[in-house]
């Protein structure tokens, strides 16, 4: 059985350039890309790395929404912190958000993001249960 690939876009001017979309959903499977909470004057949130993951989660909920996903769908988070001295906050976050489904989940501290104001970047998976 063939699935139809369907990618979206942010209509961010680094897609084209870099090669990726901001989610592709495979038959029930959906990627959400690295979101971070950057902004057009810095991150959304400023220096505080739990501010910048509430809004992080924020526009992953409007990504699966996009792909026709929930957050009750997702399975697997990657969370990307520069500083794991953040943990706390960002994980305060997370669990307001996954608390009930408690999907599959990956802390990681990295030495830089994209931009050096971004603190925190996570990535998500889901399966869409009502398209299996």
């Amino acid at each position: 059985m063939t699935h139809k690939r369907t990618i979206f876009s942010s209509g961010s001017k680094w897609e084209p350039l870099v090669g990726y979309s901001r989610a592709v959903k495979v038959g029930p499977f959906v990627s959400i890309s690295g979101t971070s909470a950057s902004g057009p004057d810095g991150p959304v949130g400023g220096a505080d790395a739990g501010k910048q993951a509430a809004e992080i989660f924020s526009r992953l909920g409007e990504a699966l929404r996009t792909a026709g996903a929930e957050v009750g769908d997702v399975v697997r988070t990657r969370v990307y912190l520069t500083d794991l001295a953040d943990f706390d906050a960002v994980a305060k976050e997370h669990a307001a958000l996954f608390s009930e489904i408690r999907p599959a989940t990956t802390f990681l501290q990295i030495s830089a993001l994209a931009s050096p104001d971004l603190l925190v970047e996570v990535e998500v998976d889901a399966i869409i249960a009502a398209e299996l």
